[in-house]
């Protein structure tokens, strides 16, 4: 805690203030953490019985850790939450740059204060939240930028030799001292920057422009990788590898309702939007879904992963496509539609990584793609696969009434639909209930649905069945679909062609 009365260093050992290294003091309070049942990683869902032990195995241990996954799987995040693991307060030399401590200060400066004014040494109080450093690798970090240069203004100035501690100009890391440092994307640090990490992790002694000094550096280091980093742009270098004592393996969500329950929290929905925007959970799920997929595409580049930023930007981008409807209908509320969900393409097209297969589909295709795989996976979620109703084995003469056939039926008459995305709530339920059996074939499952979403689950009807090519579907202009009969949808496709057009 912090000690207002203590500003000096002679109170400060009157107190008998403890005398701690970074890890032992995350230690002790991940200890207390645990005594008292408190989660030390708030809002990292999904690593309860994985990331999360293997962390906490790691700093009871007083290991240095490495994060290795891929993009988007919180491990920045779970290295910002360590932060609360440090103490609130702690003393330093007031003045010093690396935070020295003032039992034992590792700066000429903090030296030099103590041998001078001995228990008149001047104390400041540091919060935790000063403690973090955090660098992203990027191939033009240096030396100097990491662990400090000699500065030639300074030396001038004050008249000193280049050889004089006092000429030193320190890095991030020695200005981390006492505190966590993070470095983001190990693999894209050059090799021969990576050496030089070598003795801070292990000897705590740094050499600076051939100026070689001891400064046992007190810090709790956080590595983050990609596997990708390894074969495309990088490599983390043997011995340093070796020096990093746990190397922690992390992953996307392994269900939909934790990734369902990640992007509830991560997205940015406005209280406005959420005060006149309803939506049902299946619009929630499908947009899970739809990361799902990619993850398992074909199209999508496994080694690059599909991010939890696809589905966060998805939510924000499907709420704001529903509240455009309104601010155009000069409504007041409104319901998520599927039809809104053409809004979230951008978010799909930005965050997938091709391989050459997907290329030659084309970015815009494959997120179609990957929209249309979802919406039959929640179709068959929600409502009965088609094929269950068919007469199977003894029961041919029992089968059960197929409720999507008048639906198939009515297309098959030649009647379409057209349904468009800024359609007034009331003009878009009104198309729903034109086709025979929809109404009926949604109440059969769902009986007990509010009108508002029984008109969802009527749209999911028909997107489902066209997954399954009982009917078609076209994206038409202006996030609208029009729907129509199978057959005569590839009758005049092919006399489209014979036309030439």
């Amino acid at each position: 805690m912090k000690h207002p009365n203590i500003t000096t260093l002679g109170a400060l050992r009157a107190a008998q203030y403890p005398l701690l290294s970074v890890k032992d003091e995350v230690r002790q309070n991940l200890i207390k953490y645990i005594a008292e049942g408190k989660n030390a990683f708030p809002g990292i869902l999904g690593y309860e019985n994985t990331v999360i032990p293997d962390v906490e195995r790691a700093l009871l241990s007083r290991h240095n850790i490495l994060f290795l996954g891929l993009r988007g799987q919180a491990k920045t995040r779970m290295a910002r939450e360590m932060v609360q693991l440090l103490n609130e307060w702690i003393p330093i030399i007031e003045g010093s740059e690396v935070n020295d401590h003032p039992y034992k200060p590792i700066s000429h400066y903090g030296r030099q204060l103590v041998a001078q004014k001995g228990d008149d040494t001047p104390i400041a109080w540091l919060h935790r939240s000063e403690r973090y450093g955090e660098k992203l690798a990027t191939p033009d970090v240096s030396v100097a930028d990491l662990i400090g240069d000699i500065d030639p203004i300074k030396a001038a100035n004050l008249k000193l030799s280049f050889a004089d501690e006092r000429a030193l100009h320190y890095g991030i890391i020695p200005r981390s001292h006492r505190g966590i440092f993070v470095i983001n994307e190990l693999p894209d640090l050059q090799a021969r920057i990576q050496v030089s990490l070598f003795n801070i992790l292990q000897e705590g002694d740094i050499q600076i422009r051939g100026f070689k000094m001891q400064l046992p550096l007190d810090i709790l280091f956080v590595f983050t990788a990609n596997p990708e980093d390894y074969t495309n742009r990088g490599s983390i270098v043997t011995p340093l590898k070796d020096r990093i004592q746990s190397q922690i393996i992390t992953h996307y969500p392994k269900d939909i309702t934790t990734s369902t329950a990640i992007t509830e929290q991560e997205a940015k929905v406005l209280p406005e939007q959420a005060a006149k925007i309803t939506a049902h959970e299946l619009c929630s799920l499908l947009i899970e879904q739809i990361a799902m997929e990619a993850r398992k595409s074909e199209y999508v580049d496994p080694k690059s992963g599909v991010s939890a930023r696809l589905t966060i930007s998805a939510k924000e981008l499907l709420m704001s496509t529903a509240e455009l409807r309104t601010l155009k209908n000069g409504d007041l509320t409104t319901h998520i539609r599927i039809a809104d969900f053409t809004g979230i393409i951008p978010a799909i097209t930005g965050k997938i990584e091709l391989v050459y297969e997907g290329e030659q589909e084309g970015t815009l295709n494959v997120a179609y793609r990957l929209l249309g795989l979802a919406l039959r996976a929640i179709f068959l979620r929600y409502f009965p696969h088609p094929e269950s109703f068919k007469k199977q084995g003894k029961d041919k003469n029992k089968a059960k009434t197929n409720p999507y056939t008048p639906i198939i039926e009515w297309f098959g008459a030649g009647n379409d639909l057209a349904l468009i995305q800024h359609l007034p709530d009331s003009d878009y339920r009104n198309a729903l209930y034109e086709v025979d059996g929809l109404h009926a074939a949604v109440k059969k499952v769902f009986p007990h649905e509010t009108a508002e979403n029984t008109a969802l689950l009527m749209e999911l009807v028909l997107h489902g069945l066209a997954e399954l090519s009982l009917i078609s579907k076209k994206g038409i202009d202006n996030g609208a679909y029009t729907f129509k009969d199978i057959l005569g949808s590839m009758l005049s496709l092919n006399d489209s062609e014979e036309e030439g057009y």
